[in-house]
């Protein structure tokens, strides 16, 4: 057995959610047959072959094995339980299974035997009216793909990411489905990488909102600066898209240049395409992090600058009172000999000592910039 190397991360849990199942499942023919089986189907020649409602997968393995193309079934959030059959059927390798079922993994390619296991990260950009300090800007999910030389079996986990749309694409191109399972593996790699795009492009509009909020004039009665809190909020964002999207681009090298016994060779050219739209998101997220660093550490600055420039006024104001103050602390002192003390013009002379020492400090203070 060689095994590709991989590394293991946890991602948010999600919830078990109730799916439809094909209609007419019947969840008790035999031990490959499970509830959270969504869709099973035999493809022959790059088309759905009709068959009964009823297909299990054993029965899907047996009619390709006797006349030929593959099975595709797909499954969402499989218990071990609900999983156990289906893997014996097909021959899945223990630690794939285990991996397939509790979920929480790297985005990876490992290879079984005749078999390659690839692990996808889904990302779903969240809608939002405005981004604050505890928004939710992206939600993960899970797409997990057994393929072998006549059956792909899909394991998604999430609310997200959802294959129906994909299968249905795929059976109108004949041409393409003829290709086999490795058809089925480049188009869910390649509607991955698609969904990352996009949420690289809504991301962008929050990047720039921040930036533009940090580096505006600050609005009345508004620290300038912004709020660091909503910066910190999308960098974490940033940074689960990048546990996604990172990891992925080895397998994806792999895919396009390595040939594969599994992986048709017309297939193989259309992975580079998948691999080079990785790359680029890969960059523009890279560019994020680093964005958000460097607005991050501007506004980090600009709310010291603003608390020096307060300290400045007051510490301006203080030095323009500490002129009366004295004055008036030397003449509140009680002595029976002091000059000017009983003169009649003393307490005008003092006004105006004050008031000319005042104007003067705060003149030269407002010079300097500190007033």
């Amino acid at each position: 057995m060689s095994m590709l190397p991989y590394l293991r991360a946890a991602v948010r849990p999600s919830l078990r959610k109730s799916t439809p199942v094909q209609p007419g499942y019947d969840a008790t023919r035999d031990p490959s047959a499970s509830s959270a089986v969504v869709d099973c189907a035999v493809y022959r020649d790059g088309r759905r072959v009709l068959g009964p409602v009823c297909l299990t997968p054993r029965e899907a393995i047996r009619r390709v094995r006797e006349d030929g193309g593959f099975a595709w079934i797909g499954l969402h959030e499989p218990t071990e339980a609900e999983f156990a059959g289906i893997a014996a059927t097909f021959g899945l390798h223990p630690l794939a299974v285990e991996d397939a079922v509790h979920a929480h993994q790297r985005p990876k390619l490992e290879r079984y035997d005749d078999t390659l296991f690839t692990v996808f990260k889904t990302i779903h950009y969240v809608e939002h009216a405005e981004l604050t300090a505890t928004s939710e800007v992206v939600e993960t999910g899970e797409v997990m793909c057994f393929t072998g030389p006549d059956f792909v079996i899909t394991v998604r986990h999430g609310g997200q990411g959802s294959l129906k749309g994909l299968r249905h694409r795929l059976q109108d191109d004949p041409e393409l489905l003829s290709k086999g399972p490795s058809a089925v593996l480049h188009s869910i790699a390649d509607h991955v990488v698609d969904g990352y795009i996009a949420v690289a492009a809504a991301m962008q509009d929050d990047i720039d909102e921040v930036e533009s909020d940090v580096f505006a004039a600050p609005a009345k009665g508004r620290a300038r600066g912004g709020d660091a809190g909503r910066i910190y909020q999308l960098k974490r964002e940033v940074l689960e898209f990048k546990r996604a999207v990172s990891p992925l681009l080895r397998p994806m090298e792999l895919l396009s240049e390595r040939p594969m016994r599994l992986v048709d060779p017309d297939i193989q050219k259309y992975f580079r395409d998948v691999a080079d739209h990785l790359a680029r998101v890969h960059e523009q997220v890279v560019g994020f992090d680093e964005l958000l660093n460097s607005i991050l550490q501007a506004n980090l600055a600009q709310a010291t600058v603003a608390q020096n420039e307060d300290m400045r006024k007051i510490t301006s104001w203080a030095a323009i009172i500490a002129v009366p103050t004295m004055i008036c602390g030397v003449y509140g002192m009680n002595f029976d000999h002091m000059p000017e003390l009983r003169w009649e013009y003393g307490y005008p002379m003092v006004m105006a000592t004050i008031f000319g020492a005042c104007f003067t400090i705060h003149r030269a203070l407002r010079r300097h910039g500190w007033l």
